[in-house]
């Protein structure tokens, strides 16, 4: 009885003081700190090959990831050729079998991996650091031997057809797509999805020839991250890939991109959901202002503490989850607020949406706004690179958009140093409702009506 007595006493002093501890004032955060990219060597080699090799961590393992550029953007016409020879990369080499592969992976602690993007095919695995000499000879012969096996062809064709099929089905991935045009157009970037008899007309002399064409050392970069003898692993880079073909150069084949007060609506009867997406064509990813204008979207519609989100989800309950977001490409990028809004509230939320641009273009936003938001982005900037595929993750970006090794060191301190007025001045230059591209995807018959009542689409061309 009586430790019972004492329990109850010690729990209800617990609630007694629960409530003077939560309004306590938390101390204050410390000043930011530098990122500090650990010491790193970069080589080259004599056919063009580039090499990082980056001491991360403390736990024995390994990640190895080479950079290939090339993907959707070096596909021409083919729309996911590159995803096709992808998925063909995985089913073995010359000289071994996807069983064999996978079984003296698992072996080492680790699972290759290829993964096609729009500007970079990426092959690597991470491992147990001491495999890591016979992790990177595996890791050649995935990319320099790929088997391209006649037998898989088909599965793997109808495993992207279903992909395609399920994507397609998504009012959400149809306005992606829909708006990927209007921006790019007829360029790569513009071009989302194949049809059908395309995805079916694709042969293994087409993939082996996308592969001959686009595949070598000049346009490859082998990252290396973790715990390693830095000595043994370059020089089994070396080994494994000094003699490749240096192949050819990078191909860069920037887009034209087109801004216009556009309109593009897309019928699903009956939908109870509008799928929106309203943006534009913004700067590249090497210009000096992007990263403020990255901290502007994560203010203004990226976060779930951001302005839009605040409006149409907290305070008007017009959606569950919209957000805004940077794409960045190569010499461009494209900025857009996307949201799934109840049908019956379509027009006003696309309303709000401009509003609340208006509104951070005409104002710079408070010092307590842009402290929550550097905060933020300085939390998640140390959580991204915790680990040594985040890390290579990052170094990737800063190659492919040809940013210097300061972009990374020096990221928190540029910005936790950006103000209000800086943000507001990016918002005024590039956030342009006139030139901005709206995609809807719902129930048209519901939506036409909302849409005359939203002063923002005034002179709006639809197509």
């Amino acid at each position: 009885m009586n430790i019972f007595l004492r329990m109850v006493t010690a729990m209800v002093g617990v609630l007694i003081a629960a409530p003077v501890i939560a309004q306590q004032t938390p101390p204050p955060g410390g000043p930011p700190r530098n990122f500090e990219l650990p010491e790193f060597q970069r080589h080259t080699l004599d056919n063009g090959l580039q090499i990082t090799l980056v001491p991360f961590g403390k736990i024995p393992k390994i990640t190895i990831v080479v950079d290939v550029r090339t993907g959707n953007a070096n596909e021409g016409e083919h729309t996911w050729l590159s995803d096709l020879a992808g998925e063909l990369m995985k089913e073995g080499t010359e000289v071994r079998s996807a069983e064999l592969i996978n079984r003296q992976s698992a072996r080492m602690g680790g699972q290759l991996f290829v993964s096609t993007g729009v500007d970079v095919t990426q092959i690597g695995m991470s491992v147990l650091s001491e495999f890591s000499e016979d992790a990177i000879g595996l890791v050649a012969e995935a990319i320099r031997q790929p088997a391209f096996p006649a037998s898989e062809l088909e599965r793997l064709r109808a495993n992207l057809l279903r992909q395609r099929s399920l994507a397609l089905s998504q009012p959400s991935a149809i306005a992606s797509a829909a708006y990927n045009k209007l921006l790019y157009g007829d360029h790569a970037y513009g071009r989302s999805y194949p049809s059908e008899e395309q995805l079916n007309s694709y042969t293994l002399a087409q993939v082996e020839q996308y592969y001959e064409n686009n595949f070598g050392a000049r346009r490859s970069h082998v990252m290396v991250a973790g715990q390693f003898d830095a000595n043994k692993v370059l020089a089994a880079i070396k080994k494994d890939f000094s003699d490749w073909r240096s192949g050819p150069a990078v191909l860069i084949n920037p887009p034209r991109p087109t801004d216009a007060a556009r309109l593009k609506l897309i019928d699903r009867p009956g939908a109870p959901q509008a799928n929106v997406i309203i943006g534009l064509t913004a700067l590249a990813p090497s210009a000096p202002a992007y990263r403020t204008f990255s901290q502007m979207n994560t203010l203004l519609g990226g976060s779930f503490a951001s302005r839009i989100t605040a409006n149409i989800r907290e305070d008007k309950g017009y959606t569950y989850s919209p957000r805004s977001r940077v794409a960045g490409r190569i010499s461009t990028s494209n900025w857009a607020q996307i949201a799934a809004v109840t049908t019956d509230v379509t027009g006003p939320a696309i309303t709000e949406i401009f509003r609340e641009i208006e509104k951070l273009r005409s104002t710079p936003p408070t010092v307590e706004e842009v402290e929550n938001t550097q905060s933020y982005l300085t939390g998640t900037f140390v959580l991204q690179h915790a680990t040594p595929r985040g890390l290579l993750g990052r170094l990737s970006y800063m190659a492919l958009h040809n940013l210097p090794d300061s972009y990374l060191s020096e990221y928190l301190s540029h910005i936790n140093a950006i103000s209000a007025l800086e943000i507001n001045k990016v918002a005024r230059k590039y956030l342009r409702p006139a030139k901005m591209t709206v995609v809807i995807v719902g129930d048209l018959e519901k939506i036409r009506p909302q849409l005359a009542a939203v002063p923002y689409l005034e002179g709006f061309e639809e197509l």
